[in-house]
């Protein structure tokens, strides 16, 4: 059942009307959807506040995003890859960060760009199957990597 709060905001968009999004927009709503996910798995994991500040901060870099999206790109549709190379190559009006490689912070763009397109046309299955894909737990540790 749809959100009557997103009906109003015009969501989901048809995909026609998606795909003509700037995919730095995109990018925009994705980074929101990803912190959101990333946070939300934190707090279900009970830690501290502090801690879970820690993780979500290593989980939502641009070399983190960037390993994510390598996990994800065999299991991309041809469509959702088109939406990976238009966010990959979209090019923000400021560098990268100082502390971010270039490539990683392009990939991570990119991946962003893929989950804002999902988030805003509605594709919510597709984005869990894809986030929980990106974020798989390591059998020996316990750990998340991504």
């Amino acid at each position: 059942m749809q959100e009557p709060w997103l009906t109003a905001m015009g969501l989901p968009m048809s995909e026609t009307d998606v795909r003509m999004v700037n995919p730095l927009q995109m990018a925009y709503v994705g980074d929101a959807v990803h912190a959101l996910f990333v946070r939300t798995r934190l707090f279900a994991g009970g830690e501290n506040v502090g801690r879970m500040h820690r993780q979500a901060s290593r989980s939502v870099s641009a070399a983190a995003q960037s390993h994510a999206l390598a996990r994800l790109e065999p299991l991309l549709t041809l469509q959702e890859a088109d939406i990976v190379r238009r966010g990959r190559n979209a090019h923000a009006h400021h560098a990268a960060p100082k502390h971010a490689d270039p490539a990683d912070y392009s990939r991570a763009t990119a991946l962003e760009a893929l989950l804002g397109y999902l988030y805003l046309s509605g594709q919510t299955q597709r984005l869990a199957q894809l986030l929980e894909a990106a974020y798989v737990q390591d059998g020996r540790t316990g750990q998340t990597h991504g």
